[in-house]
């Protein structure tokens, strides 16, 4: 692939006494990626360059630049985005100033990619209580995106090749799903679910399989209506679209005998009913994306793991599927852009030609 046509890949570094640094330089270490794309860690040299010590990477070397305008196509590049004379690494341990150094790589990145300096984003893991400042005061990097990009509502769409889940209600306290979960609310999340299959994962007949909010989803009304009265009802709405979606089904059965492997995605109403399964089949290779969002980006679907930072324990899997799926989405978002560009183009020069005949 040749330097220009190769994507860069935005890395910011998270919690830096976490693992983020040590899954990245495991991911992109000794230019292992740079056929493929151009990697840019945004956070400190210093970091880096400790725990490429620790990594026993001596003879890797990578690039130190201060914007994203002096990116170097041949290397792995890290970005400056603080003052680092004074950090002090220390793996394990909830510093301020590891979130405020996660803060601020994560701002400047996401400033790059909003200027299409970057063509995706991958985020390493963070604290979500360090890093909170009067500019982050989101539970997570999905809210913080949404508002970045000022997107009203976007999905956390968990992905392997394997299975992919997406969910209704977030980072949301168990409490408050039942009063959150509404017919549009559920229509919303199939039409996005079913929109990033097709236009970010090229599949052009989806089959999407949406579970129920109640044990055995609801047992007919016996342990509770939101089947009835809200997910039934969205399911048939959206199926006179024409959209191939299936259930209400019941989690645990569904789960249990396999039958996710029949679908292109599953919809959960919460959090842990869709990222608990994902995690016990997909931990390994799993992806958090942000569908919804007009940038890519992805995330490994693990946390900071700070009982093994430091340790050189930590598997690279996850972020190298996320570094890779980043990718993959970014090729496909610009190669459906220029077909619909060129059908424009094919659709304008009919039209001229037609009124010159008239």
């Amino acid at each position: 692939m040749s330097e220009q046509h190769k994507p860069v890949i935005g890395i910011s570094i998270g919690d830096f006494n976490g693992i983020g640094p040590e899954v990245i330089l495991k991911a992109v270490g000794g230019n292992r990626l740079n056929k493929i794309c151009t990697p840019v860690i945004y956070g400190s040299g210093k970091i880096i360059n400790r725990y490429r010590q620790q990594l026993e990477l001596k003879d890797w070397q990578f690039s130190t630049i201060q914007k994203i305008d002096q990116v170097n196509h041949k290397q792995v590049n890290v970005l400056n985005c603080v003052n680092d004379q004074n950090l002090e690494v220390q793996p394990g341990k909830i510093t301020p100033e590891a979130g405020k150094v996660a803060f601020e790589a994560l701002k400047r990145a996401v400033a790059d990619l909003k200027a299409g300096k970057i063509d995706a984003l991958v985020t390493a893991p963070i604290n979500k209580h360090n890093i909170q400042s009067e500019e982050f005061n989101f539970p997570g990097h999905t809210e913080y995106l949404a508002k970045e990009f000022d997107t009203e509502d976007v999905l956390m769409f968990m992905v392997s090749e394997q299975l992919k889940i997406g969910v209704v209600t977030g980072h949301l306290p168990i409490e408050q799903v039942k009063s959150k979960i509404s017919k549009e609310l559920v229509i919303k999340k199939i039409e996005q679910i079913h929109t990033s299959l097709k236009r970010d994962f090229n599949i052009q007949k989806p089959r999407i399989a949406v579970l129920g909010l109640n044990p055995h989803a609801g047992e007919n009304g016996l342990l509770g209506n939101e089947e009835k009265e809200i997910i039934q009802p969205a399911l048939n709405e959206i199926k006179k679209k024409g959209t191939l979606v299936f259930g209400p089904f019941p989690a645990d059965g569904f789960f249990g005998t396999a039958a996710w492997k029949q679908y292109d995605a599953v919809l959960a109403m919460y959090h842990d009913q869709g990222l608990m399964p994902f995690k016990m089949i997909a931990f390994e290779n799993g992806v958090n994306f942000t569908a919804a969002l007009p940038k890519v980006r992805t995330s490994p679907d693990h946390g900071t793991a700070y009982d093994i930072a430091g340790k050189n324990q930590a598997d690279e899997s996850s972020m190298i599927e996320a570094i890779y799926t980043a990718i993959d989405v970014a090729k496909n978002r610009a190669e459906l852009s220029e077909l619909e560009l060129n059908s424009l183009k094919k659709k304008t020069i009919v039209l001229k030609e037609a009124s010159m005949e008239d």
